[in-house]
């Protein structure tokens, strides 16, 4: 990654349920939607606020595509995927690679990126941007679908920021990302 890429820096502003899904297999997210009603806006307009772009990978642009209230303010929002179309919503940016997003933020002056989804998030973690994780956990266990985390290439440190109870009972805890994935030593 060149120097220039570390200037952009990104957050994570994630709900999963307490066994750390992120949807229902089938993408379904009406268990976090409806559950989360009673937290109200959990902080999300305000972070929203702190960013100047959004990054999401095809599953979540396709999650959430049909929202009426489209929920990200007047953000440019970057997608990621190699098989929507360019022209597929004229809400939207359509990158084949992760790196594509990158570069184009990066003309584009962007500073600070909220990333959305599991793999972008992954892949924003395994190339050092994130800096800013926070999660909202819903009780409930769904059991089955996808998590946020999988695969790291490595241990990533992070510092616990604060954690709040929600109503509702959600629990939001924010970490900042120490450094990105440091790889396990071997035994």
């Amino acid at each position: 990654m060149c120097g220039s890429q570390q200037s952009l820096r990104a957050a994570v502003f994630l709900g999963l349920s307490v066994d750390g899904r992120i949807a229902r297999p089938d993408g379904d997210l009406e268990w976090l939607t409806s559950r989360g009603e009673a937290a109200g806006d959990a902080g999300f307009t305000p972070f929203l606020e702190s960013v100047d772009a959004v990054v999401m990978g095809r599953k979540t642009y396709e999650a959430i595509a049909s929202y009426e209230d489209w929920p990200y303010l007047d953000r440019p929002i970057h997608v990621i995927s190699t098989t929507l179309a360019a022209d597929a919503d004229s809400r939207i940016t359509v990158h084949r690679t992760a790196e594509a997003a990158v570069d184009a933020l990066q003309r584009d002056g962007r500073r600070r990126v909220y990333v959305d989804g599991g793999e972008t998030v992954r892949w924003f973690l395994a190339a050092k941007l994130v800096d800013e994780i926070t999660l909202s956990q819903v009780p409930v266990l769904i059991g089955d679908g996808p998590s946020l985390f999988g695969p790291l290439g490595g241990d990533v440190d992070l510092e616990h920021v604060r954690t709040d109870v929600l109503d509702g009972g959600m629990v939001q805890t924010t970490y900042r990302v120490v450094d990105g994935p440091t790889p396990q030593a071997s035994a």
